[in-house]
């Protein structure tokens, strides 16, 4: 049945039955008869064929987000039972933005490492919206996002910043591109802001705003180093700073696997640490 319900996700997320069974290394007979068998285990039919390709049926519309929550807890299972053993091994799967990558997990992965130096990690750079797309569907362990649900970490805050030395007043927006955090604060308290740069990373939007192109809204620790070295300067406005809560999401303490509720701890014991600061 397990491998039936795998079958049954891989059709609804390739589309045909030729892309899932390539992607299941199985001839398409052998994938076509599992979900017959499946089908025969629900007493419906699941799937509609026609010459555009798959498409689920009401049935199966109902049966998808149950079989991916199925899927992930028995992931969960299989991880746990392989991380029991003083977590010498395992595997730890963390979602966030790239702030967070970048600027605040870094520390404490490398301690984390250091005392369980057999648990594999698998960070993985998103939107918030994508992090919480891959934590409902089983592919991540915990997440680090903002978002106000889930447990609060760390306090995060905005400012614009510029070249020392840039006449500011009416300067251009560098900035990130839309469907970021950082983006939507942007237009949500300077809505009338001239953006001329539309960039990907934290790296291309410091790196254009130290060559004097404009000013732009960044969180205050990516740029800590910058402000220090006098390379950036921090440019005063009523609508800053914007205060940008971070938290850790995950589908509940008791689905943990042994590894990601140890990597939880140590994260929730240095919020603990900064706030005493």
């Amino acid at each position: 049945m397990l491998d039936a319900l795998r079958h049954f996700v891989l059709i609804a997320e390739h589309g045909t039955f030729t892309r899932a069974a390539r992607h299941a290394h199985l001839s398409q007979p052998a994938l076509t008869a599992s979900i017959q068998r499946l089908e025969e285990a629900f007493g419906a039919r699941l799937l509609h064929r026609d010459r555009a390709g798959t498409s689920l049926t009401a049935a199966g519309r109902v049966l998808l987000p149950r079989a991916l929550h199925i899927l992930a807890a028995v992931g969960d299972a299989m991880r746990a039972v392989a991380e029991v053993e003083g977590l010498e091994a395992g595997e730890v799967r963390l979602g966030a933005g790239a702030t967070a990558c970048t600027y605040l997990l870094p520390p404490t992965l490398s301690a984390f490492r250091a005392t369980h130096p057999g648990v594999r990690f698998r960070l993985r750079e998103a939107t918030t919206a994508e992090v919480l797309d891959a934590l409902e569907r089983g592919e991540i362990d915990l997440g680090v996002v903002t978002h106000p649900e889930g447990e609060p970490w760390i306090d995060d805050q905005l400012i614009l910043v510029a070249a020392p030395g840039l006449p500011t007043e009416g300067a251009p927006f560098v900035t990130f591109g839309r469907g970021s955090t950082t983006r939507a604060l942007l237009d949500q308290h300077f809505p009338d802001a001239d953006v001329v740069m539309e960039l990907g990373s934290i790296a291309a939007v410091k790196g254009n705003v130290r060559a004097g192109i404009g000013v732009a809204l960044v969180s205050r620790f990516a740029v800590e180093h910058d402000l220090a070295l006098g390379r950036l300067v921090e440019v005063p406005h009523p609508a800053t700073p914007i205060v940008r809560p971070m938290h850790i999401v995950h589908r509940g303490e008791d689905r943990l696997p042994p590894a990601a509720a140890a990597l939880r701890h140590l994260l929730l014991a240095r919020r603990a640490a900064r706030a005493k600061r």
